[in-house]
Order: C-alpha cells, then structure tokens, then sequence
C-alpha cells in the first residue's frame, strides 16, 4: 500500500495475480522478503521455460542443501551439545561453540534461501539476492549489506528513510541508526537477548557511522585475488570475531545464559583443545574440515550470484559432474540425522 501510495507500483485488480505473490510457497518460511514492485510484474508476464535458468536452479538448491544439510544441521549437533551444558565445557570450547552457531545459523537460513531462489528460477522467477558472502566482510557495515539483504533494505526503505535517514545532522542519523537495530533484534523473536543482539550491532557500526566510512567497502575483498592482504585478513578476522560474539546473544536462551556463557570463555582452560579435553566432542573435528572445505569454495566463488554458480564451466565434463555427485552424496549421508529450522527453535 505504501508503494502504491508513493507511485512506485500501479495497483493490481487481478486476485489470481495478487494471490500468487502473496502466497508464493518459495517465500513462506523465511524470505526472501519480496515487494511487490520486483515479484507482480513477474508473476504478471507470461513465462517460458528456459532450460538455461532450470540448470542453474536446480544447481543452486544443489548448494543450498549442502549449506542447511551438511553444514547447518552438523554444527547444530554440537552447538546444542555446548550451549545446553555451557556450565560443565572449557573456554575453548564454549568458543567453539560460538563459532560452529555462527556457521549454523549461516548455513541453515542462506541455505534455505538458495533453495527458494533455485525453485523460484526453475518456475521462472527470479527473486531478490538475500545473502551476498556475509562472512567475507571486512567491517560492520559491509557484514549488513550483505546479510539478509532484503530484510535490511526493507528497514531502511520504510523506517529507517521515512524516519529521516541521513537527514537532519548526526544525531539523528545515530537515533535512526540505533532504531533500526533494536526493531531488527526485536523481529527476530520477543526475547531480551535478541534485543542485545540488535544493540550490540548499533554499537558496533556507529564508529563507522560517526567517521562517515561506512560506505568504504562495497566491492568484493580481493578482488581478482587468490588470497587478501594481511590488513584484509585482519579486517575480516575481526569482523566475525565481533559478529559471532553478538551470536551468542542470538542463542542463548534467556539474558542470564548468555552472560554466563561469555564469562565461561575467560573462566578456565581457554587454550586447551576441546577435542582431547571432551570426547563427546571428538567427532566435531569432521563438522571443522566440512566448514573449511565450505568455506574455500565459497571464497572461490564469491564473485558469483552463489557459490558454485560457475563451477565446472572452465573443467572437463567429468571433473564437474564428479563435483555434483560429491555434494549429493554428502547430503545424502547427512540428511535424517539431525534436521532443525533455527528459526523455529526458540
């Protein structure tokens, strides 16, 4: 409505067409958040079918079942493990513990959108990008441009802009900046530690903010590169150490468990190695190789809409098909162990 009111959009006077954007079954569960000025006119065109884009739909589901399958649903396996006996687990450990969520909540919701855009494209829809290689940022403010990426932009059209933007001097940029992020914690779930969460986050992108850099990284890290520098390394480093300590907030379940979980990282033990200290833990070690092996081909294929858009074009026929048989084979191997919707467990 509030695009028809400002003439982005005409109004739509066909049910079918209305009703079909809104009842999309790819968007239900978790987005991407569509508007209507980007999905009615495509469900008001006629559509072909184009093997083309069937090919690289179902290639993406193909990633994105790897990333909710393989990757999410084995980091969950520990990360409930760690967080439910935070009390009895070393520093180490509950440090681990964060890390592997961090990628948990990674793979389960990007996983999950790769899947709704891979269908979509198979029914000839292209829907919004939503992840853009989050964990490849090298501050704050990049980390929000490229993670839930239609959710943010939906804040900052009809909230963050409607409620002056930029506009009016610094102080309400911060008011505005800080409004943003406590709306965004309190979306995700009615609990004070998602409050935090989206605190935390204020506070950490205001210095950008206030030093007017937070537009400083808008292209990909090492572009054109193997391997970043040292300063993008660091850049990066920090960048998630300072993400997944808000994760912890994220998941723990109430105010008391979280602060209890952070004190537990400085309590005792914080170098020893959770595997030789807990053998329940052992088995974590082949969840660690999976999240390297993940990340190295994500890292490959950053420039692409998704991860292994390209892959295989350059290669021989069988090296690609071998390298699609491999991640099949996986989620075969992973799938019915441990399934969980992150977003339907508080």
């Amino acid at each position: 409505m509030f695009d028809i009111y400002n003439k982005k959009i005409r109004p739509t006077t066909n049910w079918v067409e209305y009703a079909l954007f809104v009842s999309f079954f790819p968007l239900l569960v978790a987005g991407p958040i569509e508007r209507a000025t980007h999905l009615l006119p495509q469900v008001e065109k006629i559509r072909t079918f184009d093997y083309t884009k069937a090919v690289d739909g179902l290639r993406q589901i193909l990633w994105g079942l790897f990333k909710k399958i393989v990757i999410a649903d084995t980091c969950a396996v520990y990360v409930n493990l760690i967080f439910n006996n935070s009390e009895s687990y070393s520093g180490s450990t509950l440090i681990l513990g964060a890390v592997l969520f961090a990628f948990q909540i990674y793979g389960d919701f990007s996983g999950y959108t790769d899947i709704a855009l891979g269908t979509a494209r198979l029914l000839g829809f292209e829907l919004l990008k939503n992840f853009s290689y989050p964990y490849f940022s090298r501050d704050i403010a990049e980390f929000w441009r490229r993670w839930h990426i239609s959710l943010s932009t939906w804040f900052r059209d009809y909230l963050y802009i409607p409620l002056g933007g930029s506009r009016g001097g610094m102080y309400k940029k911060i008011r505005n900046t800080l409004i943003i992020f406590l709306v965004s914690g309190f979306w995700h779930g009615a609990n004070w530690t998602f409050i935090v969460w989206g605190l935390l986050n204020a506070i950490y992108i205001m210095p950008s903010i206030i030093l007017k850099t937070n537009r400083n990284h808008l292209d990909i890290v090492a572009s054109g590169k193997l391997f970043p520098s040292i300063k993008e390394a660091v850049q990066l480093f920090v960048t998630f150490a300072l993400t997944t300590f808000a994760w912890i907030f994220f998941r723990a379940n109430d105010l008391h468990h979280a602060l209890s979980y952070i004190s537990g990282i400085f309590s005792y033990d914080l170098f020893s190695i959770p595997f030789l200290t807990h053998p329940e833990l052992f088995k974590s070690i082949i969840c660690i190789m999976l999240i390297v092996v993940f990340l190295v081909i994500e890292w490959i294929g950053r420039s692409n809409k998704y991860a292994i858009e390209k892959i295989g074009q350059r290669q021989h026929r069988l090296v690609r098909w071998a390298f699609y048989y491999a991640v099949a084979f996986s989620i075969l191997l992973s799938y019915g162990k441990n399934q969980e919707f992150i977003y339907f467990q508080f």
